[in-house]
């Protein structure tokens, strides 16, 4: 019995196993990374820019760290580190020693610049000989060539330097590489093609025909995919013929907008089933096509109980990210300290509309917007409550600000800036109105200064009349 009892947990390991993947390492010895954290992120999908953890280094007091991930197919990542964005594509059952540059934080501007771009690359090991290795020497090469013609290419467009830069591409990489590597070499070849040429999407759309949805993932069909589909909606319901494109969305046609991509782009199967999910995202943030029609389509069985496993995940994403925050959504509750270290939370209390804003008080135009507040807390006390969700910043700052104007707010301070992240705020001031259920109020509540005044009193005058109404019946 005990024999058996041993071999049924062997096999359920061993199953568990197989179908978690095969195991990855990643380690790196680094010392001024020592202490420091780097959290490596996937993306969710192709179309939601969600981002999803994939794993942590965390690095010890001498600058080492190891971490491990079960992965069945090539996996890409990326970590955005002070001023880099690291890129890496992980293979299965492959220990990875990498080799990071010096640690460079973001200076004071950097911080504050809401276009800040980070430094991308591709992440070296110290094997020199890993797949992350073959890509960023090609990335290097395709850079060189590219400088080396960039007139006769961008400029004068020429076919003949297209052709030199290819055949130098294959001069250096001659031998024929791994199937991830092969599909990187090609996206990015046609990527650079459809910019020096002006191609239009309809040209080369067809290379995503053959494109298993393991590489979906992958950072070169993602910055394709985009540049490809992006706003190819609203573009061809704008076109000769696109009534026909708007008449169908408006009816939620999912067959005759199918139709149109495979007619159009020459896609058709699981990689029609994606652009259509692209073009229907990308049409409700257009706010040229019926809301309704769109979430409809999106929450359709089409996708939903779609065969592909990545087609039904990209679909659940996407309809979360619509409905995220949208006007009569409930909005998560931000817990969080406040100046003195108490914990607060924003939806403790039912009796009041809560105005909430998220700002950087280095900021100038923060601490204009911040001022303000007196005015509106002399306006609409009896009926807002106003909180300020802060970025961590300098807490000397922070208190001296707050000290000497005294704003009258609840003040919380976002110390590793998950709401902020949450909340997918990218630029401060931003701002939310909640009803006294943590409702969102309004699609685009205004800043302090912006409107605000206005945009609440109208509504609040109004609110307050039909709600007398209501209850008089």
């Amino acid at each position: 019995m005990n024999h058996s009892i041993r071999f049924l947990i062997i096999l359920i390991a061993a199953l568990s196993f197989s179908l978690n993947g095969r195991s990855t390492s990643i380690r790196c010895t680094n010392p001024e990374y020592a202490n420091e954290e780097l959290t490596f992120y996937a993306f969710a999908d192709p179309i939601s820019n969600n981002n999803k953890v994939a794993f942590t280094l965390k690095f010890n007091s001498e600058g080492t760290c190891e971490a491990s991930i079960q992965i069945d197919e090539p996996f890409f990542t990326f970590s955005e580190f002070g001023i880099y964005r690291g890129m890496l594509l992980l293979e299965p059952g492959v220990s990875i020693d990498l080799k990071l540059p010096p640690l460079k934080k973001k200076s004071f501007a950097d911080q504050k610049n809401p276009y800040f771009q980070p430094i991308a690359f591709w992440i070296y090991t110290n094997n020199g000989d890993m797949l992350n290795d073959k890509i960023s020497r090609f990335e290097q090469k395709l850079n060189e060539l590219t400088d080396r013609d960039f007139n006769a290419l961008y400029f004068q467009q020429s076919e003949a330097a297209f052709n030199r830069l290819k055949a130098g591409i294959d001069e250096a990489f001659p031998e024929k590489g791994s199937e991830s590597f092969e599909l990187h070499k090609t996206l990015r070849l046609k990527l650079m093609e459809a910019d020096i040429f002006r191609m239009s999407p309809e040209d080369y759309s067809a290379v995503f025909q053959s494109i298993s949805p393991k590489f979906w993932g992958h950072q070169s069909f993602k910055t394709l995919f985009d540049k490809t589909f992006n706003k190819q909606l609203s573009f061809s319901a704008k076109a000769i013929g696109g009534a026909k494109v708007s008449a169908a969305v408006a009816g939620e046609n999912i067959s005759a907008l199918l139709d149109f991509i495979s007619t159009k782009y020459k896609l058709s199967g699981t990689m029609a089933d994606l652009v259509l999910l692209k073009m229907l995202h990308d049409g409700f943030y257009s706010k040229e096509f019926p809301v309704k029609a769109i979430k409809n389509m999106i929450a359709s069985k089409h996708f939903t109980g779609n065969r592909e496993t990545k087609i039904r995940e990209a679909a659940k994403n996407v309809a979360a990210k619509i409905s995220f925050l949208e006007k009569g959504s409930e909005a998560p509750a931000i817990c969080l300290s406040d100046i003195s270290g108490k914990k607060l939370c924003t939806n403790n209390s039912q009796e009041k509309f809560k105005y909430i804003v998220f700002a950087d008080v280095e900021t100038v135009i923060c601490q204009e917007h911040l001022k303000y507040l007196s005015r509106l807390n002399e306006l609409f006390n009896k009926n807002l409550d106003i909180f300020v969700v802060l970025r961590n910043t300098d807490r000397a700052g922070i208190d001296s600000f707050f000290e000497e104007n005294k704003v009258p707010a609840t003040v919380l301070i976002d110390t590793e800036n998950k709401t902020i992240a949450e909340y997918k705020v990218r630029s401060f001031p931003q701002c939310f109105l909640l009803n006294e259920k943590h409702q969102v109020v309004f699609d685009d509540a205004k800043a302090p200064l912006n409107g605000f005044e206005q945009q609440f009193g109208t509504w609040l005058r109004n609110e307050l009349f039909m709600r007398q109404r209501n209850q008089a019946r």
